[in-house]
């Protein structure tokens, strides 16, 4: 009888908890089933391990079961990889080279500084994992033995600064979006064996030729309306919702502003999405055709850091590292706090409280209340731009050099 106990506790599933498939978590919206994470943690304090991440990389960690992947990148973005580190230990279980472009058949971008060859988030699910970097190529890795199911080098844009909107999969497909300079579309291939399913160009209305008021870096996200599935995806000047098994165009709302980052979310009825660096933030309620927004919180919204909905108001921090709570049904400002440092990461919600990740290595625990209240002001040796992630009892913070697992030891 004990053995039987445990034999089918040993086969039981994972828990949601022990999930973080994408970017934004299991809902991508950035909502974690996580409990007991620690509040306040510092280099010496509260901290299970940290590993090192060779190269450059700001894709947020994922995590399926007992393993947390992430990827990087030569800076030059000749060598292109992945890695995985078990999540009990720290351990690297897998340090994998994907890809090495070569910059005479594929030239490289032009860079800023707010990106990398490695920014693009990858999508895990049960013993597969797909991993996107843009136009120089698209893998779907056996997660155990780190081998190519298979993979695609034929999908190609001017990314001009180089490819940030992570893969999302829902049922059979795999979607992957190319705002690109020269050409802006959407993908959507089979997510079984990769091949295309169907190809979408944007429909949108560019106030100006020039391409680099053109591209975007948004991650799409799945919703529900009456019924059916909406595939929202925002680029520059405009968001489209897609009949996610056609590609056909549902509706459309003109927003303005270039180089969207941000994933929207989906509550009380209503999309929030941002409007790229006019730095508008704004709540749309789906329909067909051409749509206007149902509010705009104009000039302080963020162009890189997602929101987060809990209950009736919405949170975010903008780019600046100002921290705001709206009312989420009318956008009225409720407050308005500065955090210790400019703002990349999106927050994670965990047991009611919201972590915010700052480029200068600080991580604040702020209330998700009306009423604002600083929880804690945490500091780790340095900066990020990637999401954290937060599973079971433990928050994933990356920074720009290393994986830190943040938890009661």
């Amino acid at each position: 009888m004990r053995l039987a106990i445990l034999t089918l506790l040993l086969l039981a599933p994972v828990t949601r908890a022990d999930h973080w498939p994408t970017y934004r978590g299991p809902t991508g919206d950035g909502h974690s089933t996580a409990k007991g994470v620690p509040t306040t943690f510092d280099e010496m304090t509260n901290v299970r391990w940290k590993v090192p991440i060779h190269d450059k990389g700001w894709s947020s960690p994922v995590v399926w079961g007992n393993r947390v992947w992430v990827t990087t990148a030569k800076e030059d973005g000749t060598e292109l990889f992945a890695v995985c580190v078990d999540l009990k230990s720290g351990k690297v279980v897998h340090d994998l080279k994907l890809f090495a472009p070569d910059p005479k058949k594929t030239p490289l971008p032009d860079m800023r500084k707010y990106n990398t060859y490695a920014s693009c988030t990858p999508f895990l699910e049960d013993g597969r994992g797909y991993f996107h970097f843009g136009t120089y190529g698209t893998v779907c890795l056996d997660t155990a033995t780190g081998k190519p199911i298979w993979e695609r080098t034929d999908i190609h844009v001017d990314h001009w600064r180089a490819p940030a909107s992570s893969p999302v999969v829902w049922k059979d497909r795999l979607y992957l979006t190319f705002d690109g300079h020269n050409r802006q579309y959407l993908t959507c291939l089979n997510k079984t064996t990769g091949e295309t399913v169907w190809t979408k160009d944007r429909d949108i209305k560019y106030k100006t030729n020039d391409g680099d008021f053109k591209k975007a870096y948004s991650t799409p996200q799945v919703i529900e309306v009456a019924g059916k599935p909406q595939l929202v995806s925002s680029a520059a000047e405009a968001t489209i919702a897609y009949d996610p098994t056609t590609g056909d165009e549902i509706w459309k709302v003109y927003h303005g502003g270039m180089n969207e980052a941000v994933r929207p979310v989906y509550a009380h009825g209503l999309v929030y999405l941002t409007a790229g660096h006019v730095k508008t933030l704004l709540a749309v309620k789906p329909g067909t055709g051409e749509v206007t927004p149902a509010w705009a919180f104009k000039k302080d919204g963020p162009t890189r850091p997602s929101p987060v909905v809990v209950k009736d108001h919405l949170y975010f921090a903008n780019d600046e590292g100002v921290a705001f709570c709206l009312n989420a049904k009318t956008g009225e400002q409720v407050w308005k706090e500065r955090l210790g440092g400019p703002c990349t990461a999106s927050p994670v919600l965990v047991e009611g409280n919201l972590f915010f990740c700052t480029e200068n290595g600080k991580v604040e625990v702020i209330a998700a209340d009306p009423t604002f209240a600083r929880v804690a002001a945490n500091k780790l040796g340095d900066g990020c731009k990637a999401s954290p992630a937060a599973v079971g009892d433990a928050l994933l913070v990356r920074t720009f050099t290393h994986l830190y697992c943040v938890g009661k030891k």
